[in-house]
Formats: C-alpha cells, structure tokens, sequence
C-alpha cells in the first residue's frame, strides 16, 4: 500500500428532493488499500458510489482520482479511465453464456489501451481471455461453468462474474457493492483471498458491506456512514471502540462481538 492518495472526495452532498442523503462527505483514499464503508441501512453508502462513478451527479462537492477532477463526467468515461464498480443487485446479460459477459468491457477502449486482451483483435481472443479472466477470479476453466447462461447461475458466481467484468477493463479502482451479501460461508472464505489478491496485484479497493467479520479481515481502514453523515473512519480496531459507532450502528454487545471474532 502506498502512501500516495488516488482518490479524494471532498464534501459530497446529494439531495433527492428534501431528502439528504450525503451530506459533505469527505475522505481519501490511498493507492493500493482496501477502504471499507460501512453504515446502517439507508446511511447513503451506496449513493456515495453512485456519485464516484457517475451514475448520479452529486449535489455539492467533488471527486478527485489522480489529482484530477472527475466528477461530472459520465460513467462510462469514469470507466475508462480506470474506476469500475460491481452492483448490490447482480446486472449480468441473463441471456449470455457467462464468459460472453466479458466481451463487451474487452471491446472497451481501455481494454484495448491497457492490453486487458491478447491477440490481433479476432473474437476468439477475446473468447479465450474471458475464459482466462473467469478462472482468475474463481471460475473452473475445465469444467462447464464458465460456458452456462448467467441467469442460471448461483449467486456466488455471479458475485465472482461482476468482479470479472471490472477486471476485463484494468481497473486501477473496484468499488464493491456488498460482495460478500447473499454468499455462504464456504463462498465467503473463498472470496477473502481474492480481495487479498487483488490488493497485492496493486489495484485499490473500496467496499460496502454489511459483513462486518469478513471485511475486517481485509480493510486497511474503515469509514462508518450515519444518515448520509460520516461518523469515523481508522482502523477497524478504531473505529469500532468509537462511542458514536457503538451508539449509532451497533450497540456495545455487537460491536464486541464483532471484534473478538476478528
């Protein structure tokens, strides 16, 4: 992990009629960590994400990558320039065959500037490296998984399939949406490596999650959400012997808990 920062947001705010659901939130993030989000429900996590990429434009404030100003800009240029996001809900093409979900972040141009695929540009390339990427992240190459239509697979794998999409684009930056929601146990302990791989491959990671056990065991540092407010942010041990999250979000016996688990 670097000490240099590649993320800045300064006081984000988003309003949605009278309803505030941000309100000036700042934090950095720096080059090569994981940063957890956390925070009740309704605590504007996932707006926040929302607004870094672009899919909603921020009331007041700004988002800095690079030390250059990106929000505004739509989300496909945030993409491009190395910012990708997975969903809470799952938005894969139902109809495709897993692997063909990858083709179309591997026609992007960043893909195509970055290297994401091999080849002279024919589509069995791209075939070939969807598949590669699939077995990176977790999928069986030598089994059938990786060539069954997405609606028929497991929430698990479609977990691994949205990190794969972000992956086929080179991403500098993923921004998880709950990655861990819905998975088992066994699914979960094969997830946590993957993060920790992924952060050793130097690709900096944010996640929202409820998950708080999991989390811990790969965030840096931690940033806790109240009412589109942030509380605290530091290291897990820190944030949650904060009195404000034990009053705010947990209460004492859970943070406990959590934290003798972890």
């Amino acid at each position: 992990m670097s000490e240099e920062t590649i993320l800045k947001v300064l006081n984000a705010t988003k309003t949605f009629g009278g309803v505030t659901a941000l309100s000036r939130v700042s934090f950095e993030v720096r080059q090569g960590e994981v940063l957890g989000i956390i925070g009740p429900n309704g605590s504007g996590k996932t707006t926040l994400i929302n607004c870094i990429t672009g899919f909603i434009k921020m009331s007041e404030g700004e988002v800095m990558y690079k030390g250059k100003k990106i929000s505004g800009k739509s989300a496909h240029k945030i993409a491009d320039m190395g910012i990708t996001r997975t969903f809470q809900i799952m938005r894969p093409y139902y109809t495709l065959p897993a692997y063909k979900n990858l083709i179309i972040p591997l026609f992007a141009p960043r893909a195509k500037r970055t290297g994401g695929w091999r080849g002279g540009g024919k589509l069995g390339d791209r075939d070939t490296v969807s598949v590669d990427i699939l077995e990176e992240i977790g999928f069986e190459r030598d089994s059938f998984v990786p060539y069954k239509i997405a609606s028929t697979l497991p929430t698990g794998y479609l977990k691994r399939l949205e990190l794969a999409r972000c992956l086929a684009l080179k991403p500098e930056i993923i921004l998880c949406d709950e990655v861990f929601s819905g998975l088992s146990m066994s699914e979960i302990a094969s997830m946590v490596p993957l993060i920790e791989r992924l952060q050793m491959d130097g690709i900096t990671i944010v996640m929202i999650e409820h998950r708080l056990r999991e989390l811990f065991q790969v965030a840096n540092r931690v940033m806790v959400l109240n009412f589109g407010v942030k509380l605290v942010e530091g290291t897990p041990e820190e944030v949650m012997a904060d009195e404000k999250v034990k009053e705010a979000y947990f209460g004492s016996q859970e943070v406990e808990e959590v934290m003798n688990y972890a």
